[in-house]
């Protein structure tokens, strides 16, 4: 069984940093694409970033220049380096990764629990 574990998230005041971490552990052959999601109180989740086995990145406008996704596939752990932190990127945060369990399989999507993330003002 796959799992994703998220790390890294607490309080910040605005303008600071924080850097998430999410390990996938299990047995499994190989993860595709990884993602962060956020979901704020009331709100919707939505996709922040993603990140191809390959490494090419799509980030949401809204973090675009504060935001950094990597990955060490050898780790299989995906990371998020947040800078500039405001009082609008508090949400809970979730990693995403399609992950493959043989190579005679498809990809199945598996979700880490989420870390929260608060900034205040």
């Amino acid at each position: 069984q796959v799992q994703l574990v998220e790390s890294g998230g607490g309080l910040v005041q605005a303008g600071g940093s924080l850097r998430l971490s999410c390990v996938a552990s299990g047995v499994f052959f190989n993860i595709n694409a990884m993602c962060w999601y956020r979901q704020a109180l009331g709100k919707e989740r939505e996709l922040v970033v993603v990140i191809t086995s390959g490494g090419i990145t799509n980030y949401a406008d809204s973090v675009k220049g504060r935001f950094s996704i990597s990955r060490d596939n050898a780790e299989n752990t995906v990371y998020l380096q947040m800078d500039s932190l405001q009082p609008e990127d508090t949400a809970a945060y979730y990693c995403y990764a399609g992950v493959r369990a043989s190579w005679k399989t498809g990809y199945n999507n598996y979700w880490g629990r989420g870390t929260q993330v608060t900034v205040s003002s």
